[in-house]
């Protein structure tokens, strides 16, 4: 059984910083490129991250500077630090793990996590 679980989320004031982290059993960690996305209400869902297996990372022109995501293929989890967090960024955060470049740069990924909520006020 997969499971992606994203914990982390909460609320923090402009300017803050806040850690989330993607715990993930069922795959094949190592092989799996690793996205994160965000989707604010009444808005579609958008790429914020991904990293490859190998630990390249890839960035929305949003959050570059800003943002940063890691892996720890020993632990199966991959991480997303977010500072200088802006109200633009409030949403609701998602990780999803896929193989397939064709379908993830279709946005199309093999797993997905329930998502955890990130309200940034000002």
């Amino acid at each position: 059984q997969v499971q992606l679980v994203e914990s982390g989320g909460g609320l923090v004031q402009a300017g803050g910083s806040l850690r989330l982290s993607c715990a993930t059993s069922g795959i094949t960690f190592s092989t799996n490129i690793m996205g994160w996305y965000r989707q604010a209400p009444g808005k579609q869902r958008e790429l914020v991250a991904r990293i490859t297996g190998g630990g390249v990372p890839n960035y929305a022109d949003s959050v570059k500077g800003r943002f940063t995501i890691s892996r720890d293929n020993a632990k199966n989890t991959v991480y997303l630090q977010m500072n200088s967090l802006k109200p633009e960024d409030t949403a609701v955060y998602y990780c999803a793990a896929g193989r397939s470049w064709i379908e993830i740069l279709r946005g199309n990924y093999d797993y997905w996590g329930q998502g955890t909520q990130v309200t940034v006020s000002s």
